[in-house]
């Protein structure tokens, strides 16, 4: 006898309302067919996979248990957020995520009332789920705030500093923990799910309220011990000492795949007159699709791939990526140079710094999500001898900026800063993109900044910046492969602030800093075929500047033109200031700097991203005719 077909739950939601009708036992077909429709969509469009996958389970429960968007949910980073997406209304643009136009691939305000809050660099959430939870308890509003945060994010210590002063939010404060390392519990089983249950119950609640108030009578040290009996119980069984000391009640460990152990616990949580409260789920990242959890990195960000096999469509060959140009340069040259070591925070394949690490592990230091720790960390390294390069992301190396001023620049010591994921980055749009590092270093004395033209300069830079020793010394480079050109064989020390001209020319000058170094290259060559002698000088340095090069082409040039991927207050305004302290702009010359917007540019393409911003080759160009039309024009008018 044939069985009838099941009528697909999915298609009849659109909203968490919707999802709120279902019956408890159509949870796991909701959640099944949530899985495959990630699994689809994210194989169309590339972006984060295992993160997603691994919370499919716990953002049905959320929205099932949870009343979103009254009670606002808050997920930590945001890049497992696909399947939350797809339940709050956004399903039917789900194979835009990450392209021009189309949906965040993190959460975002201004797209969906679900997100209230926007993010993408970690460890944020608790925080933000305070101020929600606290707005409401003053303003005597209802509603809750759930903050989901991963295990791996919990090793920054903004995380311990929310928890440290959560006290106040009461039971208008959840925090999920999303442990899908099986780093802080052991494996979870029935007896765990068990306990979560029982010590999460209303009813479990009340006896320890009216424990606690009993205890409250007795002379101080009793009441201690008491305390300290029920924390250290429940800690032995469950592992939540810790987070008792901050101020929590903690309920777990839960499978978080399993919706018949994760949806009463909830209940529990949201209905409870105590808190605030930690629920420990442990998932697996990945989860649901083998190629993913076979994986080393559990898909954690992928290109578009082949949904049956599994198999990312990545371009093949073509130039080196600076990542592993910059790793596998450090490691070579830490072979004869013993002081050499390198320090990031929890992006070892992204930096290149799991390429030294495989040549030097005891030199190599990952210090997880902790970007301040791992500036002072490489700060007292270099005052106790060491050549120490600290590996971070353009836009994460924000996050240390204090460290980067206190404890390196105003004691002079020589750090090394690789800036990895300068310039836009396309798909992750704003919240990722290096566009502040030029102007927030070179704006501190003892700073030297530098940018590679190419994947040759990166390699002379790292030998240069391992050899300085004279106070602290950053150099940045893009996402993705550089432009072709041969690696040296053997490095060159560059000479600190002086550039090079790489194309001699007479009426126009570009000075480019980074790779935008052949757009620049492109833009001479259409200026030269317009009859407009070019020249492009690679100036290497934003700090310092080579004042001499500069000076003798603002003489000799009657359009000069700055070049950087980087915010106002970078190499223009460096290059403008120097001008007019020198009386340069006195006989007419025309300047013009060519930056990054003023603005938060939305996620696209990388070479779109560049045409808006104006810094490819065409835009240097309409830049340079607008000057020189401008000039002929207030020729003729003085002439008239």
């Amino acid at each position: 006898m044939n069985q009838s077909p099941v009528t697909p739950l999915l298609d009849t939601i659109d909203t968490p309302d919707q999802l709120r009708l279902l019956e408890k036992n159509q949870l796991r077909q909701l959640a099944d067919e949530l899985r495959e429709e990630v699994i689809d969509a994210v194989g169309s469009t590339g972006g984060h996979l295992g993160s997603g996958l691994g919370v499919v389970e716990l953002t049905t429960a959320i929205h099932y248990v949870f009343d979103t968007p009254r009670d606002k949910l808050i997920w930590d980073v945001g890049h497992q957020c696909y399947p939350h997406k797809i339940l709050t209304g956004r399903r039917d643009r789900i194979r835009t995520l990450r392209q021009g136009g189309g949906l965040s691939g993190f959460t975002k305000r201004t797209e969906s009332e679900y997100d209230p809050f926007g993010a993408a660099h970690s460890s944020t959430s608790i925080s933000a789920a305070l101020g929600f939870a606290i707005a409401n308890k003053l303003k005597g509003q209802p509603g809750r705030a759930i903050a989901v945060i991963g295990d791996g994010a919990m090793s920054a210590g903004m995380a311990y500093e929310a928890m440290n002063n959560a006290e106040a939010a009461g039971n208008r404060l959840v925090v999920i923990l999303n442990d899908n390392d099986m780093s802080i519990a052991p494996p979870v089983g029935g007896l765990s799910a068990y306990l979560a249950r029982l010590v999460s119950s209303g009813r479990f609640l009340g006896l320890r309220d009216l424990a606690k108030k009993f205890a409250r009578i007795l002379p101080e040290p009793l009441h201690k011990a008491a305390r300290k009996t029920d924390e250290f119980a429940r800690g032995m069984a469950m592992g939540g000492t810790l987070f008792e000391e901050l101020g929590f009640y903690y309920v777990g460990p839960i499978d978080g795949h399993d919706l018949d152990a994760l949806v009463p616990v909830l209940e529990n949580v949201r209905d409870a007159a105590e808190g605030p409260i930690l629920v420990h789920v442990v998932t697996k990242k990945g989860k649901g699709y083998a190629p993913a959890e076979n994986s080393a990195d559990k898909y954690h960000g992928v290109a578009k791939f082949n949904v049956i096999t599994g198999e990312q469509k990545k371009s093949s060959g073509g130039p080196p990526a600076y990542q592993n140009v910059f790793g596998d340069t450090l490691a070579k040259l830490a072979e004869s140079d013993p002081r050499i070591c390198a320090i990031t925070a929890a992006m070892p394949s992204g930096t290149g710094v799991d390429r030294f690490a495989k040549a030097h592990p005891d030199k190599s230091f990952d210090v997880g999500i902790a970007e301040q720790h791992g500036v002072t960390f490489a700060a007292g390294l270099a005052a106790q001898g060491m050549r120490p390069f600290c590996a971070i992301y353009s836009t994460f190396l924000q996050r240390a900026y204090d460290q980067v001023v206190h404890d390196v620049a105003i004691q002079n010591l020589p750090v090394r800063f690789a800036i990895d994921r300068a310039g836009l980055v396309g798909a992750d749009g704003c919240t990722h993109a290096g566009s502040f590092d030029i102007t927030y270093l070179a704006t501190l004395p003892n700073m030297v900044v530098m940018a590679a033209g190419d994947e040759a300069e990166l390699v002379h830079m790292t030998y240069t910046a391992a050899q300085y020793d004279d106070g602290p010394i950053a150099f940045r480079y893009p996402r993705g492969g550089g432009v072709g050109v041969p690696l040296p064989e053997t490095p060159e020390l560059l000479k600190i602030g002086k550039g090079r001209v790489v194309r001699e020319g007479s009426k126009v000058a570009i000075l480019s800093l980074g790779a935008r170094l052949a757009e620049a290259l492109k833009a001479a060559d259409q200026l030269d075929a317009k009859g407009l002698s070019t020249t492009v000088a690679d100036l290497r340095f934003a700090k310092p500047l080579d004042t001499e090069l500069i000076a003798r082409l603002m003489r000799t040039h009657e359009v000069v033109v700055t070049v950087e991927e980087g915010a106002i207050g970078g190499l223009g305004a460096h290059v403008l200031t120097f001008a007019s302290d020198e009386g340069l702009t006195d006989a007419g010359l025309k300047i013009r700097t060519l930056r990054l917007p003023d603005i938060y540019q939305d996620h696209d393409d990388p070479m779109k991203q560049y045409e808006d911003a104006g810094l490819n080759a065409s835009g240097i160009v309409d830049t340079v005719l607008k000057a020189l039309r401008h000039n002929s024009a207030g020729v003729e008018e003085a002439r008239a």
